[in-house]
């Protein structure tokens, strides 16, 4: 990995697919090389999200590359009270599907073998939470709902993970 240039205390950083110098929050370590988001995405600008609430468990990611330390397959969804008014009768269903935030990323890898069964395949095969989306969608079992706050079973985030969406299960055709 290249190293970082500093200029006037703000850090930047060289891409290594076009050689452009960018900030740090621009760029993207892949495969152990700085890539710049223009490199990625063009001129496509970010698209601008706000959180409805947090996950609240004992979970935490594993210091290995895959897996969640702490065994608690339960979590709670801690929703803002403004969220309120749209959770109206929430309580009567039963499968949902969390849309959150992977706030604990690590550098991406474009190819690696992957934890479930050791195949090697892309991000786009795989489970993993190091994306540049940063997106990750769970289907979970709603057990109840205490106020604002849901109490699901099966969420694979870890605490403290901001909560985008929260939708209705579907069936698959």
């Amino acid at each position: 990995m290249e190293r970082d240039i500093t200029v006037k205390n703000n850090i930047t950083i060289r891409c290594m697919e076009c050689g452009s110098v960018c900030s740090k929050e621009e760029s993207f370590i892949i495969d152990n090389k700085n890539v710049c988001r223009r490199c990625l995405f063009g001129d496509i600008s970010p698209v601008k999200i706000y959180p409805i609430g947090f996950v609240s468990n004992k979970q935490d990611r594993d210091s290995s590359d895959f897996g969640l330390r702490g065994k608690s397959r339960t979590s709670r969804i801690e929703l803002f009270h403004s969220q309120k008014p749209f959770m109206y009768k929430l309580e009567d269903e039963r499968n949902l599907t969390i849309v959150y935030y992977l706030h604990k990323t690590r550098p991406v890898r474009a190819r690696f073998k992957r934890g479930l069964d050791g195949k090697e395949v892309g991000v786009f095969a795989s489970r993993t939470p190091d994306r540049l989306s940063r997106i990750g969608i769970q289907d979970v079992r709603l057990v109840k709902v205490e106020g604002t706050t849901l109490v699901v079973k099966g969420l694979d985030a870890i605490n403290g993970t901001p909560v985008l969406d929260i939708k209705l299960k579907r069936k698959i055709l």
